[in-house]
């Protein structure tokens, strides 16, 4: 199991996604942003901003002008464009397949939309796709998501659920039962 080492070769870490997309979002709605900005906009010190945004724009993902506006170089803009659309990909997944109501989609969403691949992204944006596109196959699949998973789920459940572990266990004993196959 060593896919968890890939974690680091995320182009950003989830706190550096949040610095560059606020400096995005605040130079669309005010021309510019600073330091002071970015930390009002994220909660946090400015001493906090200015160490993140020292690492960022040593990677050229941040740039600085004479005015100490930060903005985006071209890579960064590409990052935050990249976030930004995971984001709203992963949350109208969760959201409109998933049925997992929209304040619980939004904090899950904000963990992974820097996490996940461009592949995975991709496909479900062509879930997405094919959810909103009024073909006929659509409607009598979530039919069978309704009557499977039930409307909303509370926040309190606990996870895996007895069908889930069940499900787990399956997958585990299907997954053995290929890899003993496979060294003989």
């Amino acid at each position: 199991m060593s896919d968890w080492r890939e974690f680091d070769q995320n182009p950003v870490s989830h706190s550096a996604a949040h610095h560059l997309v606020a400096i995005s979002e605040l130079t669309e709605e005010f021309g510019y942003a600073r330091v002071s900005d970015v930390a009002r906009t994220l909660n946090i010190t400015r001493g906090s901003v200015s160490v993140t945004l020292k690492g960022l724009k040593g990677r050229g993902l941040v740039t600085e002008d004479d005015r100490r506006f930060v903005g985006l170089s071209e890579e960064g803009a590409r990052i935050v464009r990249t976030v930004q659309a995971k984001r709203q990909v992963m949350k109208t997944l969760m959201v409109e397949l998933l049925n997992v109501p929209e304040e619980v989609a939004e904090r899950d969403t904000c963990k992974i939309e820097h996490l996940i691949s461009d592949v995975t992204a991709e496909l479900a944006g062509r879930v997405v796709l094919a959810l909103r596109s009024g073909e006929p196959e659509v409607e009598p699949f979530l039919g069978v998501l309704r009557r499977v998973g039930g409307d909303h789920i509370s926040e309190e459940l606990e996870f895996p659920s007895k069908d889930l572990a069940q499900l787990i266990d399956g997958t585990k004993a299907a997954e053995k039962k290929i890899s003993e196959g496979e060294s003989k």
